[in-house]
């Protein structure tokens, strides 16, 4: 996109959307109609010259349709418009610079992380682990016209039980707070802690379904996925990455319709730092990055320890793993949603989506394909109805773009505008 093109561009939003006209109070909302857009629906289409109407924050119209009479217009001006991109797995809340615990969770820590992720363009997050309070009654808060964040879906505390009997209890205490998912851990840390038993998470699952409550596990090995799976896990929320998938599994996965969120970026961020990272020179990274979380990050004492553990190197090796088995259950046909794990220190909120999506198509994914598994695909499998596509009836979350990204994934990030609920969100307070 040439530099005046997108310029004009933003000179047209801006006298659109922020001198458009305000609804009087007990009056219905104005309709929007945003128009002159390339607009991909979030199903692999893309309508040329299309408009998207929008009324009390959700789409009433798409495509060839005239803005009805009344309406306040925002010109496009032929700008690329998508879904807002939808997290499958990250973590809201409980960080804050390089330092994490449950003491730094709060509402104000967790809206400002919702405000980043919707500045990067992730309009959904799920955070699969560890929310409180406060996270709930900010996810209950979002169904309304006037939001300007991320959506924000939780699973409250990870359930760490030793025994089936203390298992049920903490799912019945869990079911209490109405979490839209269970997270447990099956994992051993390279071999470093005590797994999760089989007959634990077994007794996790069993007393999920019972109450109507969705599982994903965190895990790390195909003997457990393969377990998993056959005792009815509804979510693979990391990759596998001891050993290649094979073709009989990977179908088993498609039949059964079970999703996996591959969290390549949750590698990366496990051995990146022991070097200096590319994405330290990347202006996309750089508008959001605290200069002071970048500098300890690039301190020889932490750069020294990152080379020296034996898991930087296991962490390498694992990444090529997942990589070659996210390419093996996409050409099975199995369901993928992007997500990344984000949350946790040094895994940056908001951008670490988009280096997922390249790195998904570096895994052998067409743009196309990382798109969709970070749209419509990653809704499907959270069971969000409303969010992910274009179409009448969802919610008005989407992105304007400068260039396809069908053509470059790394367009994602030529992101002009992003709006919620048919809202602009706005850019970041300098006090934040």
């Amino acid at each position: 996109m040439p530099a005046r093109r997108s310029a004009v561009r933003a000179t047209l939003l801006a006298a659109a959307v922020w001198l458009a006209p305000q609804a009087v109070p007990g009056e219905s909302a104005p309709l929007r109609a945003f128009v002159h857009a390339r607009i991909f629906d979030g199903s692999g289409r893309v309508l040329e010259n299309a408009s998207l109407i929008v009324r009390e924050g959700r789409i009433v119209g798409v495509g060839s349709v005239a803005a009805p009479e009344g309406s306040v217009l925002i010109d496009l001006a032929g700008g690329f418009v998508m879904p807002g991109l939808v997290s499958a797995h990250g973590h809201v809340g409980a960080t804050k610079g390089l330092k994490s615990g449950p003491e730094l969770y709060s509402r104000q820590n967790v809206l400002d992380q919702l405000g980043l992720y919707a500045r990067y363009g992730v309009t959904s997050v799920t955070s699969l682990g560890d929310d409180r309070e406060e996270g709930f009654q900010v996810r209950d808060e979002q169904d309304v016209a006037s939001l300007k964040r991320a959506r924000l879906h939780v699973a409250g505390r990870v359930v760490d039980a030793t025994t089936p009997e203390a298992a049920r209890d903490q799912v019945a205490e869990l079911a209490a707070q109405k979490p839209d998912w269970v997270k447990i851990r099956v994992d051993d840390a390279l071999g470093t802690t005590q797994k999760m038993p089989p007959e634990v998470y077994r007794a996790v699952i069993q007393e999920a379904h019972r109450r109507g409550l969705r599982v994903a596990a965190h895990l790390f090995y195909l003997a457990d996925a393969r377990d998993l799976v056959d005792w009815g896990v509804d979510l693979i929320a990391h990759s596998v990455r001891d050993l290649p998938i094979d073709a009989a599994f990977a179908g088993e996965l498609a039949r059964r319709g079970v999703c996996t969120c591959p969290t390549l970026m949750r590698e990366v961020s496990a051995f990146v730092y022991a070097d200096e990272p590319a994405f330290f020179s990347d202006p996309f990274f750089l508008k959001e990055a605290d200069a002071a979380v970048i500098q300890e990050l690039r301190s020889p004492v932490r750069r020294e320890r990152a080379r020296a553990s034996p898991a930087t190197a296991r962490y390498r090796e694992a990444l090529q793993t997942a990589k070659r088995n996210l390419k093996t259950l996409v050409d099975a046909g199995a369901p993928i949603a992007m997500g990344t794990d984000a949350g946790p220190p040094a895994r940056f909120q908001g951008y670490f989506e988009h280096e997922e999506l390249r790195l998904m198509v570096e895994a052998g994914l067409s743009p196309t394909q990382a798109l969709l598994a970070a749209t419509s695909g990653a809704a499907s499998c959270l069971g969000l109805k409303d969010v992910g596509r274009l179409e009448p009836g969802t919610w008005a979350d989407f992105l304007v773009l400068g260039s396809d990204p069908r053509n470059d994934i790394r367009n994602t990030r030529s992101l002009e505008s992003v709006w919620i609920a048919g809202n602009r969100v706005p850019p970041r307070r300098p006090d934040r």
